[in-house]
């Protein structure tokens, strides 16, 4: 059973395009029998793999929050990194 493909209305505003696909389906917008398997077969990961040397108790430190979150220590050092670098960019805007 094939379904008819309907337009796609113009918005004027944001919050009149949340409106309208607040009760709509983007499925009936498009024809999925004529969908193909994109491949992207050069595609880099995003992430680089690093070596850093901590000392044994900061890393203990980590591994104990982390488990006291319940999250792997590694996510949880991106997470206190990411913090340092915000903080960082703020006091160089400030000064």
């Amino acid at each position: 059973m094939k379904t008819q493909q309907k337009t796609r209305s113009t918005f004027k505003t944001e919050d009149e395009e949340r409106k309208f696909w607040a009760t709509r389906s983007a499925l009936d917008f498009f024809d999925v029998s004529k969908a193909k398997r994109a491949s992207f077969p050069n595609l880099k990961p995003s992430l680089k793999s690093i070596s850093i040397r901590l000392p044994n108790d900061m890393l203990d430190e980590i591994k104990i929050l982390a488990n006291k979150r319940d999250v792997p220590y590694q996510s949880l050092a991106k997470i206190y990194l990411a913090w340092g670098i915000r903080a960082e960019r703020a006091t160089l805007k400030t000064s």
